[in-house]
């Protein structure tokens, strides 16, 4: 079994800037991809970003584009959302995923972690 737990989360003024991280652990396995949705209230999980785990490619949405960085530190089993020039729309529950290879989709989801931009 592996558990994902993302951190990081917190308070804070629009422009700032916060960084998530997410580890895996117990039994590992491999991951085609690592991803970070996001889902506000009343709202459904929305893409953010992910990183292709063999050769480190990023993808981003564009609502985050040139804003937000994906990182990781392989030997630590953790990858990092760096977000830079919050704005209140980014409030939300910010959740990692991981997809398996030879997976089709994200089946391996952390609990998230808050949030929140004030304006």
């Amino acid at each position: 079994q592996v558990q994902l737990v993302e951190s990081g989360g917190g308070l804070v003024q629009a422009g700032d800037s916060l960084r998530l991280s997410c580890t895996a652990s117990g039994r590992t396995f491999s991951r085609h991809a690592m991803g970070w949705f996001r889902q506000a209230p009343g709202k459904e999980r929305e893409f953010v970003a992910s990183m292709r785990w063999a050769n480190g490619d990023t993808y981003y949405s564009d609502s985050v584009k040139g804003r937000f960085t994906v990182s990781r530190t392989v030997a630590r089993n953790t990858v990092y959302l760096q977000m830079n020039s919050l704005k209140s729309e980014d409030t939300a529950v910010y959740y990692c995923a991981a997809q398996r290879v030879g997976a089709t989709a994200y089946g391996v989801w952390g609990r998230g972690t808050q949030v929140t931009v004030s304006s």
